[in-house]
């Protein structure tokens, strides 16, 4: 069996003290693929330690995190516009918009979200969406930037039925973590009226840890707790949800 997280933050300061141990651990679960965000440029060189660390496991995004978009996110842009001009990534992202924590540079993270799309686009890469209170903004750009070559995921995917399938009418995939073993998570509601071809697995790791270990460090190996929830809701094997949800990171990511 082979798992795939496809969001997974591995080369966060959380993992400084364990990071390859966390790492085996995963592996050791059958996690054989993790698929790397951006946040800024200041985890760059952590990021490509990383893949030079793991060159058959990891796989790096370049982008800029909705709530890192603050004065200088021109510079930053800037950033994201090198290193996808310097060498291969597997996708634009994390990006998209956050009204959660900050409305202040709302007008910014439009563009910056807008920007990468297009980048995404210019590339053939996937966009990888990071979403919290922000729906109506994220929609109406996607609507604006629709393409047969506008594809990717919706991270961390927390809305209703109704904007599940309008993500999916978007060439999104919907990246599904440990929210999904959440008692007051709400998507397990309607989840399984949704196909499956339409879903990726993912931790978000270091952050969203699932059932039973909510509220402490997420990593990687408990992806397995979340194909455990997957498998009753859908109402199939472990193994058959674990070879469908990676044959669809192979879809989007291309590897």
């Amino acid at each position: 069996m082979i798992l795939t997280d496809t969001h997974t933050h591995l080369y966060s300061e959380a993992f400084d003290e364990d990071r390859d141990l966390a790492i085996g651990k995963a592996m050791a679960l059958g996690i054989k693929r993790f698929f790397i965000p951006a946040i800024d440029s200041s985890y760059t060189a952590a990021m490509l330690n990383l893949e030079k660390s793991y060159p058959e496991n990891i796989f790096l995004m370049t982008g800029l995190h909705p709530t890192h978009v603050k004065e200088d996110y021109r510079k930053e842009l800037d950033h994201v516009e090198e290193m996808l001009a310097l060498r291969k990534f597997y996708a634009v992202g994390e990006t998209g918009i956050d009204l959660y924590w900050d409305k202040t540079f709302l007008k910014e993270q439009r563009i910056a979200f807008k920007q990468q799309i297009q980048w995404a686009k210019k590339y053939v890469y996937p966009i990888v969406i990071h979403c919290r209170e922000g729906f109506d903004e994220i929609f109406q750009i996607l609507e604006e930037e629709k393409s047969d070559t506008l594809y990717g995921i919706f991270h961390c995917f927390t809305g209703t039925f109704e904007q599940a399938q309008k993500a999916i009418s978007y060439n999104m995939k919907l990246g599904i973590g440990g929210v999904v073993t959440f008692k007051n998570g709400k998507i397990d509601a309607f989840l399984g009226k949704i196909d499956l071809k339409h879903v990726v697995l993912e931790t978000d790791s270091p952050y969203l840890a699932p059932v039973p270990y909510r509220g402490k460090r997420n990593e990687s190996a408990y992806l397995v707790n979340i194909l455990e929830k997957m498998a009753q809701l859908y109402a199939m094997d472990k193994e058959e949800v674990a070879a469908i949800t990676t044959a669809n990171s192979r879809e989007i990511f291309g590897i």
